[in-house]
């Protein structure tokens, strides 16, 4: 791409202001361990929110967003469904409190509170760490595939896509490594910023060069509809025919039942709570339980609205302006770079600059949240407990800095083996938290789950995801779902039942301060008999009405920024008033009842 001078400088100013602001906080940082991974728990929320939301909104995701919105048109509202993005309903409502109410530095170290300290936990530790750093290394692949597709088009050297990305994980690794915490969430308020003003720009452009008109002619009967049914029924033949193979090649035919496996597998997984990567250490460093909950309420309130103007925008522009050359392009036509293509053909300069560098902010943010989790783990769970209990701090920050290195190569050498972000999105988020449902829906909701049924679950689960695919390389991970939940589920309840209860003074102790529900009754018993006045303050009617309204929120979200920009007013203004409705409803319902 041909970039002015104007671009280049803004490109450049970014990447310079970023790497000075992160070092320029990292003094901050280096107080202590919690500093260091959790800001010292004394930033405020919104900025934690921002920063989460900052850190989702990936470049490779968003290039994947782009593609769907292409495909499927307003249907692909759904599809992020297979993450599960309304997992962050669940955390809002109600397990962002449970979890914070630990007041744990890292998840490994929050089992102590559910399990005490015996052997059983040291596994469960263990298990959770090497599932830490297994993901850690997954989402850098996946960074390192989207940032290497999109910056080969846009910088001005002629270099490969997997060079382009080295540079880039470069800069970022520097400053992660260096401001820890701090670093990463001011850096990321920044880069927040600019995401903001690139991506509704880009909806804006889409909405003065793309009429109503044009893109009902450049697609299909039910592309514009929210609502399917069994099937899908898109029909791209005459249009662009090679979309067809595309629909096939996602096994998404059968919409309603891929949407119904999703819901399925969503729904569980959310459950079980946050994984040990970005979002958890977030929820950790918030400064309480009800401030955790307003954090992840917040995610989806910045970042969806924006996010899905440009997704909208640029599959708008590229339907109507590149659907020749696509159709030409037959089977050979990569639908991963639609993104990268449409900035080239109709962004403006100036504001081209400022959207590569909004987008470069995306990974950056995306990236500098996965690698400042992860060292957490290995540090503060095994080299700190095991390794020198007595070490300094500057001993265990200089640790972490040497870990950070360790997961970026091995992340690069991943992503140089894989061809496409969709394979890494689909392990990840398929195969990989699948196998982790089973014990952590388990832990927080059935007292007799002890720490060995932990262990032989989160190890069943992840040898089952590692082992998918190698054995059937073929199969998609969510229709393995079921089998990956399976196996989890056979190694936590044999490890169960084949092994002691846990200490009941440990289960008490967590019953009271984390107050879940679920199956608990002996153990509330117990606790109601050494406190008569313990009052749980459970509410799961409450709760479950909340994130069905919360979803539907949620759901709004998505659907208003597309309708808006797709100009399709009868949608726009029927979402605005369900989004207004499902607030006012949360307001009430959730956010004046949190308490801590």
């Amino acid at each position: 791409m041909n970039l002015v001078w104007i671009d280049h400088a803004i490109i450049l100013l970014y990447l310079i202001g970023t790497l000075w602001l992160g070092l320029w906080i990292s003094r901050r940082a280096s107080k202590d361990l919690n500093s260091y991974f959790l800001g010292g728990k004394t930033m405020p929320w919104w900025m934690l929110g921002v920063s989460n939301a900052s850190g989702m909104f990936d470049i490779a995701g968003t290039m994947w967003l782009v593609t769907v919105c292409f495909v499927y048109g307003l249907k692909s509202a759904w599809l992020p469904w297979i993450w599960p993005i309304f997992n962050q309903v669940f955390l809002m409502v109600y397990l962002s409190a449970w979890l914070r109410r630990s007041n744990a530095m890292t998840g490994a170290e929050w089992l102590q509170t559910r399990f005490g300290t015996g052997r059983g936990a040291e596994l469960c530790q263990l298990v959770v760490v090497v599932f830490a750093i297994v993901s850690a290394i997954g989402f850098i692949a996946y960074g390192f595939k989207g940032i290497g597709k999109f910056a080969a088009i846009f910088l001005p050297w002629d270099l490969s896509p997997d060079t382009y990305a080295l540079l880039i994980f470069a800069v970022t690794t520097l400053y992660v490594v260096k401001g820890g915490m701090y670093g990463v969430v001011f850096t990321e308020l920044l880069q927040f910023v600019l995401m903001t003003i690139a991506a509704v720009a880009v909806g804006v452009i889409a909405m003065q060069q793309v009429s109503p008109e044009q893109l009902a002619a450049a697609t299909p009967e039910g592309w514009d509809s929210l609502w399917f049914g069994w099937n899908l029924d898109l029909n791209w033949s005459g249009l662009i025919d090679s979309v067809n193979d595309k629909i096939a090649n996602d096994g998404l035919d059968l919409f309603g039942l891929m949407l119904m496996m999703m819901l399925f597998k969503g729904v569980l997984f959310s459950m079980a709570g946050p994984v040990p990567n970005y979002d958890m250490q977030r929820i950790l460093a918030a400064k309480s339980p009800s401030e955790a909950a307003k954090m992840s309420g917040l995610v989806s309130l910045v970042m969806f609205i924006p996010r899905y103007m440009m997704v909208a925008g640029f599959a708008a522009l590229a339907l109507v302006y590149m659907q020749p050359e696509i159709q030409a392009a037959g089977a050979g036509f990569d639908f991963e770079q639609l993104l990268p293509y449409a900035i080239e053909r109709f962004v403006p300069v100036g504001l081209a600059g400022l959207l590569i560098a909004g987008l470069l902010a995306a990974f950056m943010s995306t990236f500098s949240a996965s690698l400042n989790a992860a060292p957490a783990y290995f540090v503060n769970d095994i080299y700190k407990k095991y390794l020198r209990p007595e070490g300094s701090t500057k001993e265990y920050i200089r640790i972490s800095h040497l870990v950070s290195v360790l997961l970026v190569v091995i992340g690069v050498a991943l992503g140089l083996l894989l061809e496409s972000i969709n394979d890494i999105m689909q392990w990840i988020f398929g195969a990989l938290f699948g196998g982790y449902a089973a014990a952590n829906l388990l832990k927080w909701h059935w007292w007799r789950f002890n720490a060995y049924g932990y262990f032989w679950g989160m190890l069943s689960g992840l040898i089952a995801s590692m082992l998918l695919p190698l054995l059937w390389p073929d199969l998609q991970p969510l229709l393995a779902f079921p089998w990956l939940l399976l196996a989890g589920l056979v190694g936590s309840i044999a490890g169960t039942l084949l092994t002691p209860a846990d200490d009941e003074a440990v289960l008490v102790s967590f019953y009271t301060q984390v107050r879940p529900w679920g199956f608990w009754a002996p153990i509330k018993a117990k606790a109601l008999a050494a406190d008569p006045d313990f009052f749980p303050d459970q509410t799961p009617g409450r709760d479950a009405v909340n994130i069905v309204v919360g979803t539907g929120w949620q759901l709004m979200l998505v659907v208003l920024p597309i309708c808006l920009v797709m100009q399709q007013w009868q949608g726009f203004w029927a979402a605005l008033l369900v989004l207004l409705a499902t607030s006012w409803f949360l307001k009430i319902n959730w956010l004046d009842k949190l308490k801590d």
